[in-house]
């Protein structure tokens, strides 16, 4: 099956429509949460908060014996939110940094979830087989319900940011700004750490532990390149998640033995490469174009500078001079002279040059401006 043939069927095939809305939603949703903890300079702590979700998932697994996608939501949810309260109070009561619990607290709970996992694969019950899913992902285990609360989610994520809009923004740019205006910035703070804790769990079971935050990285970090407003930055991210959702899906069902987790973090990557290189302001490229055009406009400068002070010393500033004397004393290429002839800077003919009003009025203001910055 080509990738054609996969969206021809997504209307009458169940499992791929399912599949395909479930990973769309989650990538829009890790897009629009990932933008705030990009901002936020907490990338690390989406990482920290999926390893920190498994002993959530084992525990529930031990204490329930059932596989039982609700019960593991919520057990992964309540570890992730456990892990996410000991990282912030290991920041604020002890001389750690946050790489540092960050790296703690994911080990400590990546280790125990794998332990609880060696665990009930002893166990004599025959539910037990499936639950190292988790650990990678695997996309075709969504069900219809499990999409239902993907959308839940995702809707009163997007109420809620929508609600409480201008609170975040403040908070991101200056939280002492926030409290003077009397808000209760943990609030807020435990509010965004929430539902960023429910967008890794919903993850959990498409695209895995140990590749969800790159899922909730991506995204926001290609949005970024394109833009400097927030809310753009939040919508564009949105929609690179989901298309890294859709369009990963529809490559794994397109192809034999490849997992879909890591297919949709494989183009949720590409996005990010193209909007390094193509990006319009921050992107690679237009970096370059950008430094080639002001070293060319600073030789342009030069070269009428040098120009200006041998006009200068004659009264009639449209007297010709030859070129090779620009050659020979300043080494001038014959595409500045080229380019400049072409600005109507100066005249070209028969192997002399000559300044033009124009370029006598360029040349002056260029020269005031020099002496009026030192």
């Amino acid at each position: 099956m080509n990738i054609g043939e996969y969206f021809s069927l997504l209307g009458s095939d169940y499992t791929l429509r399912t599949i395909t809305i479930g990973t769309g939603l989650l990538g829009a949703i890790c897009g629009m949460l990932g933008s705030f903890a990009v901002l936020r300079k907490q990338s690390l702590l989406g990482d920290a908060i999926s390893h920190a979700a498994l002993p959530g998932i084992a525990l529930t697994f031990i204490l329930l014996q059932t596989k039982n996608s609700m019960s593991f939501l919520v057990g992964a949810l309540i570890s992730g939110l456990i892990g996410t309260l000991w990282i912030r109070s290991i920041i604020n009561n002890t001389r750690l940094k946050s790489d540092t619990a960050l790296g703690l607290i994911l080990s400590l709970f990546f280790g125990f979830g794998m332990l609880l996992l060696t665990f009930i694969q002893k166990m004599p019950n025959a539910n037990q087989a499936g639950l190292e899913k988790y650990l990678f992902g695997q996309a075709a285990t969504l069900v219809a319900s499990d999409v239902w609360i993907m959308a839940g989610v995702t809707g009163i994520s997007l109420l809620i940011t929508l609600l409480f809009w201008k609170e975040f923004k403040i908070i991101l740019f200056d939280p002492d700004y926030t409290m003077t205006l009397g808000f209760n910035n943990r609030l807020i703070d435990t509010m965004m750490m929430t539902f960023m804790v429910l967008a890794i769990v919903l993850g959990l079971q498409t695209v895995g532990v140990v590749l969800m935050s790159a899922m909730l990285l991506a995204p926001a970090a290609a949005a970024r390149q394109w833009t400097n407003h927030l809310w753009k930055m939040v919508l564009l991210a949105s929609l690179f998640g989901g298309l890294s959702g859709i369009i990963g899906t529809a490559i794994s069902a397109s192809h034999n033995n490849l997992s879909t987790g890591p297919v949709i973090v494989l183009v949720a990557a590409g996005f990010v490469f193209f909007s390094f290189i193509f990006a319009p302001q921050r992107g690679l490229l237009a970096r370059k174009i950008k430094f080639m055009k002001n070293k060319n406009n600073l030789e342009l400068h030069k070269t009428l500078s040098f120009l200006f002070e041998i006009a200068n010393e004659h009264q009639n500033y449209s007297h010709p001079h030859s070129i090779k004397l620009c050659y020979t004393m300043h080494g001038f290429s014959p595409k500045s002279l080229q380019k400049m002839s072409e600005n109507g800077w100066i005249k070209l003919s028969e192997g002399m040059w000559s300044l033009t009003e124009k370029g006598f009025d360029a040349a002056n203001n260029l020269y005031n401006q020099n002496l009026k910055d030192k």
